[in-house]
């Protein structure tokens, strides 16, 4: 979309922002919002009444609420932060200040919300701008970039002070022009949005049919013809009559490692890799991000193992617990992961895949893992099928194959997703700081 520029334009005095259009006034957001409203204001509601309540995950980066949690203002009047409907939220830790996470408030139970501390709540003043354009300034690159040199706090703790909200200074148009400018926003970056939901759905209907490819071929083979006998385990069904089925502590050893004491200096930065859980992720290990040395080896319980290893995940609530990975180096690892060397009747690129396509049965089934850390005495009783050697290298070969075509247009989709998010941002930038005129390009 090409879009004209306004007609005329001025040096605002905010040097990041250079010239603006010239009809547009350069105002501190103090002066055109409240922030921070006190909930004094709803004092004289029944404490039993009914409210809106938001942790963090509630609000979208996209500006989506979700509205389903309720609490009494009892419960929340103390200790979270309070808005109405029509008030515009802003995340203040990091990254959710630097991804844009925030939101106009609409639809709030009784009007009246209250959630998660780490908002900064910013009421329009009507007279000077609108909900929707003020929300559309917080979630410009511009409103970020300046946000994040202004945080406070060390690590994931780091803030963006009121104060800079409040102080943030920005060219503002006319409040009429402002709702034509959030109205043409509105419907452009809807179409945008459409695309990137397209895009990712996309990606999990790749990433369910990889799934699904991966357990055919490591439960039923590659032979459609071949015929079938029950497993004797559930969630495996039926599998080729020739092959077998036994559990990994008779298939291989099974080690688990450990961490070298952190205040013994002379245990790290040395030259032998050592391994975390956060590094099982499915793609083989070329490499580590830390390092310890040959006198850690020898004086602790770590264990040093061969490429050909795989690697499992034992802990771990949110996506690790369970992955596998094979070794590519000699690695060392810590006491979370459960490290099977095969035998003879085992090649270790079908393990992983059998593995990945058993990820879900490890974390969620009768092994009674879904909310627990796993053990090797658990990893030993995992079942897997054992087709023959020949038949292994072979099912290995087509899920490396058909794998890598999966992933190639897993990629395009997420490129495709990352050009449409900078198109979106770069949009909102342009329209906010005055660089595109769309006041005969908006939605009516």
């Amino acid at each position: 979309m090409s879009l004209p520029r306004y007609p005329e334009y001025k040096d605002c005095g905010v040097e990041w922002l250079g010239e603006v259009p010239g009809h547009w006034e350069v105002k501190r957001l103090r002066f055109v919002a409240e922030l921070n409203p006190s909930k004094s204001e709803i004092a004289e509601l029944d404490k039993g009444t009914q409210v809106s309540f938001l942790p963090m995950d509630a609000i979208g980066d996209d500006g989506k609420l979700n509205l389903e949690y309720e609490k009494q203002i009892a419960e929340v009047e103390t200790g979270y932060t309070f808005f109405r409907d029509g008030d515009v939220t802003v995340a203040k830790i990091t990254p959710c200040f630097e991804n844009g996470k925030g939101a106009v408030m609409r639809g709030l139970t009784q009007g009246i919300g209250f959630g998660t501390t780490e908002l900064i709540v910013a009421r329009p003043i009507t007279s000077q701008t609108c909900s929707d354009y003020l929300h559309a300034l917080f979630t410009s690159v511009e409103f970020r970039k300046n946000g994040e040199g202004h945080m406070y706090g060390a690590g994931g703790q780091k803030r963006v002070p009121d104060d800079f909200v409040r102080n943030f200074a920005i060219a503002f148009p006319p409040v009429e022009e402002q709702q034509t400018i959030a109205a043409f926003l509105d419907h452009e970056t809807g179409k945008i949005d459409a695309l990137i939901a397209e895009q990712r759905r996309l990606v999990e209907l790749l990433a369910e049919k990889r799934q699904a490819v991966i357990s055919h071929a490591v439960t039923k083979g590659l032979n459609p013809n071949a015929k079938m006998k029950n497993s004797g385990i559930e969630w495996l069904g039926e599998v080729p009559e020739h092959w077998e089925v036994g559990a990994l502590g008779y298939l291989g050893s099974i080690n688990t490692g450990a961490t070298p004491d952190r205040g013994t200096a002379s245990f790290w930065n040395g030259d032998i890799p050592w391994l975390k859980t956060g590094e099982i992720a499915w793609k083989p290990i070329t490499e580590a991000e830390e390092f310890i040395t040959e006198e850690a080896v020898e004086r602790t319980a770590v264990k040093l193992s061969p490429p050909g290893t795989m690697l499992m995940a034992m802990y771990g609530q949110g996506v690790t617990r369970g992955r596998v990975a094979l070794l590519k180096i000699d690695a060392t690892y810590n006491q979370a992961c459960a490290a099977i060397s095969f035998g003879t009747r085992i090649k270790p690129e079908f393990a992983v895949f059998f593995f990945m396509s058993a990820y879900d049965y490890i974390r969620d089934s009768g092994n009674e893992t879904s909310q627990m850390n796993l053990n090797a005495e658990v990893v030993s009783k995992f079942k897997m099928t054992i087709p023959p050697l020949e038949e292994q290298i072979a099912i290995a070969a087509f899920l490396d194959t058909e794998t890598a075509k999966f992933d190639t247009l897993t990629t395009e989709a997420n490129r495709a997703i990352a050009l449409l998010q900078e198109r979106r941002s770069a949009l909102i930038s342009a329209a906010v700081t005055g660089k595109i005129d769309v006041r005969s390009n908006a939605a009516c």
